[in-house]
């Protein structure tokens, strides 16, 4: 006896199948575009910035998680002319510690293992000397918030501030914060190394941002910031910033706190 197939029967279950093949090919197509869109690119010419750097990686195999406590913040000592310590209060980022960091074997600029430190290139300029500090930081690991997360928030006039090894301090004010391309981040690594205005002392700011891609097992932007010198105060105690910080954090927690208790009413 013949089997009869019924066509009306199976039809919704026909339909999702030809659909479902419709998205894995899809889905397969991506992937493979991504990943000879960048084979491609691997070892083509770049830019040359100075001292060869390119923008970092920031992979999820080399972040360590572990907080960074008080002790150890006290702990860490640099050089006096070297930056020790990044403060940025709008994003409560308080004595980030600042770690020398050079580049990998492939000439990109390496960053701290840990996702709460951030890194200064240790062929950068120095706080105080006149030239452009460059630093990066990680936005995040695998289950936790970086210390430069929040650092798209961050708009032209907001205030980042810089401590040396000596305990001198110096606060940089933002000209420009942007999100760049990966395919564009190498070719603009040299402008990040210059001031964004001609014979002022400037910090220059980076982390990885935008859509993480399995393939490339990074992140598909970069963010860059740039901010000049706009106050060096050579008799400001870190105790003191500690304190500027909890005071202004606590204002401001009080204000939402007030502003939620009027929205209930």
């Amino acid at each position: 006896m013949a089997l009869r197939f019924d066509w009306k029967k199976n039809l919704p279950r026909i339909i999702w199948g030809v659909i479902a093949l419709i998205l894995l090919g899809c889905i397969i197509r991506v992937m493979v575009w991504e990943h000879n869109y960048y084979r491609e690119k691997e070892g083509s010419t770049r830019a040359t910035a100075v001292a060869n750097t390119i923008a970092p990686e920031d992979t999820e195999e080399t972040v360590n998680e572990e907080d960074v406590d008080e002790q150890m913040k006290q702990a860490h000592r640099v050089a006096a002319d070297k930056p020790r310590f990044l403060s940025i209060e709008k994003l409560g980022i308080d004595r980030a510690r600042v770690l020398e960091v050079g580049l990998t074997k492939s000439g990109r600029l390496n960053t701290p293992a840990g996702i709460f430190d951030v890194g200064w290139y240790n062929a950068s300029g120095k706080p105080g000397a006149g030239g452009t500090l460059l630093i990066d930081g990680h936005n995040g690991g695998p289950t936790k918030e970086g210390v430069f997360k929040h650092l798209p928030e961050l708009a032209v006039g907001d205030i980042i501030m810089i401590e040396r090894g000596d305990g001198k301090h110096y606060r940089y004010q933002v000209v420009e914060n942007e999100e760049v391309p990966l395919s564009e981040a190498d070719s603009r690594m040299a402008k990040m190394l210059t001031s964004p205005e001609q014979g002022k002392e400037s910090l220059s700011l980076i982390t990885c941002t935008g859509v993480w891609s399995q393939v490339q097992q990074t992140y598909l932007s970069r963010q860059f910031l740039r901010a000049v010198l706009v106050e060096e105060n050579h008799d400001y105690t870190t105790t003191e910033i500690k304190n500027e910080l909890k005071e202004k954090r606590e204002a401001k927690e009080k204000e939402e706190q007030e502003q939620e208790k009027q929205d209930q009413e």
